[in-house]
Parts: C-alpha cells; structure tokens; sequence
C-alpha cells in the first residue's frame, strides 16, 4: 500500500518522499529500511516536527482506509452542526443503526491517536494491523456486527490568533543604512537555510493559535455521552459490544456512571485492554461495579500468557493477561479472545448463562484460542 497521491508534494518538502506503507509496513522505497526518528542529527526540532507531520499523513490514509476498505461512513458531529461551527465526526457501518442483532462500539485512548488507530507509534514502527483498529472492523463485519468507530481526541479545532499589524515606514527604521545594504547582499541560499534553522531550533517565531471546542465533544468523556445519546442508543441491536483501550476504557466507565439504566439494558459485554479507569476515583457506585464485574473483562499489560488471570486492587471486573507487557500492544495482542469473549457473552445471553471468561480463574489453554 501507498501513500495517496494528493500528500506527494509535502511528503517532498517534509523529506518523506522515500517512504511508503507497504504491506501494512512503512518502508523506504529503495533500501526497505523502516523509519528513521533522526533525520537530521542536528535537528531534533525539525525531526519531531517532521514525525509530527507524518503523523498527519498517516491520520489522513487511515480515514481513507476506514472509507475505502471497510466501507464506513464518515459522520459528521455535532449532528445539528451549523455552516460556520467547530465539527468533528465518527465512522459507521452502513447497518450500524439498523442491524438488528451485534453492534461493536471501538473507542482508543488518549493523545494523538485518532479514530481507527490504536497507537501512532505501532503505525510507524510495526505495522497497519497492530497499530490500527482495522482487524477489528474486518473481523467485525465478517461475524455480522454493524460498527461504530468513535473518535475521542477530536474535540477542538485550531485557527491562528489574529493578528494586530502596526504600520511603519521603510524610512522610520532606526537601522543603519550601511547594516541593510549588507543584508540585502546576502545570497538567497544562505538566507534561506538561515531561516530555516531559526525556524526550528526558535518556537517563540513559530505563530500563535487558540483552540475552539466542538460542542458536546469537548472531552473524551463528553464525547462517548454523545455518541451514545445520538447513535449507539438510538440502534436496533439486541447487543452492543465496546473495546476500549487505555483512556477508552475511563470514557466508558462514566457513560456508565452517567447512563447506567440505558447501558445495562443495551450493553452484553465489555473488552478492556489495560484500561486507565478507577472506579473510585470516577466514583462509580456499587450496581455499576457488580455489572462489570459480569458483563466485562480486561486485558491487562503482563508478561503472563495471554488470557491468565491477573490480580487487582480495584472491585471492577476480571483482569487477564494480554499476553505483552507493551501497554499499547495489548488491544492487538488480545484481539482472538476479545472476539470469543463477546461469542460467549452473546451465547450466555442468549441461554440465561453467565459468561464462561469473566469466571476463569485459570489459565486458557492456547490450544483453546
């Protein structure tokens, strides 16, 4: 796979032209070697800026993926959004609201990740399939799930300050003549790697910008209340399944906490992988704490095999390994016994049984998975 055509000229001035994302990996084109954080050894501004940059690009090829291979919708929010207002948006399958049986609700963590991904990082330095949230989606639509995939950390927009200008007169200055002829005098090239050094080695010359909140969406948290109220709830699914990972799993907690009644009656089961949640710093109340303790699982960090039980301080619900110690590998890590969690849990509905996952407390044979 490609980086789409439109980025071309400014993967060129970024110097990222001679990279690619083939079979899920980013590669350079020539030598196949994966990506370089020190492009510039002198430089360590232009090269986060340049990591930064290529961040963006990536952002923008995952959307197209959610669009073009998973054949999601682009939604946009606030759903009653004028012309002129801060908007976010979500991705949704076709049959999200109206498939009548499984719909799986996917929500990432915090910082730059956005909706599709689960760690910038993965993306880069691994592959698609580690990194992004797009197996999960497949695999989803294979089994007849609609999907819904929120997007969390979009919640402002950034325009640049205005600006006061102050009119002078090219006479007024108070430079010599002498020091402006030589100025003028220096060669172009010279100037401009000047200024480009000054540019990123000086962030005061950088310009200042202020951030508009999207309304509604201003926060993980008030985000996950509004897909919920406007989407998720309003579907026809006899089941809901959410994964969460990290911050996600916080995010659901106090929809939890704000909609308790509507969740337990729409929700099957819950996939945690190595939630942020406290359910007593979010001071969530006793029926909230037995539900999950029920109806979801988390998938920890652990250096333990995939799916052993792990011990915790916190009266929630049932921690199992996921198999890795890497905290943003673990969605990935878990992904086979997520997808048989929520089979079981839909099966235990179905039968009046509890879950079988959320009571072992041995260790699941791999043979099993």
């Amino acid at each position: 796979m490609y980086f789409q055509r439109s980025e071309d000229l400014r993967k060129r001035k970024l110097g990222l032209n001679n990279k690619s994302l083939k079979e899920g990996q980013l590669r350079h084109t020539k030598t196949g070697e994966p990506f370089v954080f020190n492009y510039r050894e002198d430089l360590h501004r232009w090269n986060q800026k340049r990591y930064e940059a290529l961040g963006e690009i990536i952002t923008k090829y995952v959307y197209e993926l959610l669009e073009k291979d998973c054949n999601l919708k682009k939604i946009s929010i606030p759903v009653d959004a004028t012309e002129s207002e801060p908007k976010s948006f979500i991705f949704m399958s076709e049959d999200a609201l109206t498939n009548p049986q499984k719909l799986m609700v996917l929500i990432h963590g915090s910082g730059v990740v956005r909706a599709g991904q689960w760690a910038r990082r993965l993306i880069i330095n691994e592959d698609l399939d580690s990194g992004t949230q797009i197996p999960f989606i497949k695999r989803a639509m294979e089994e007849g799930y609609g999907v819904i995939v929120l997007n969390p950390n979009e919640n402002y927009i950034e325009v640049e300050k205005p600006t006061i200008h102050v009119q002078s007169s090219s006479d007024s200055s108070d430079e010599p003549a002498e020091k402006r002829e030589r100025k003028d005098k220096v060669p172009k090239e010279t100037k401009k790697r000047r200024d480009f050094y000054e540019k990123y080695r000086n962030p005061q010359r950088e310009k200042e910008t202020m951030q508009l909140y999207i309304r509604e969406n201003g926060s993980p948290e008030e985000h996950a209340v509004y897909v919920w109220d406007h989407f998720i709830a309003q579907s026809a699914a006899e089941n809901v399944f959410f994964v969460a990972h990290s911050y996600g799993g916080l995010a659901f907690v106090e929809l939890m906490i704000q909609r308790e009644a509507d969740v337990k009656s729409k929700v099957t089961a819950v996939a945690l992988t190595d939630s942020v949640h406290n359910v007593w710093h979010q001071e969530a109340g006793k029926t909230i704490r037995e539900w999950m303790r029920e109806n979801c699982c988390n998938w920890v960090s652990s250096s333990e095999p995939l799916d052993t039980s792990v011990e915790s301080m916190l009266p929630d619900c049932p921690r199992v390994s996921a198999g890795t110690d890497r905290h943003e590998l673990t969605s990935w890590k878990s992904f086979p016994s997520i997808f048989k969690f929520f089979t079981e849990a839909s099966e235990a509905k179905t039968s009046s049984l509890k879950p079988a996952l959320t009571r072992r407390s041995h260790r699941i044979k791999h043979e099993e998975l």
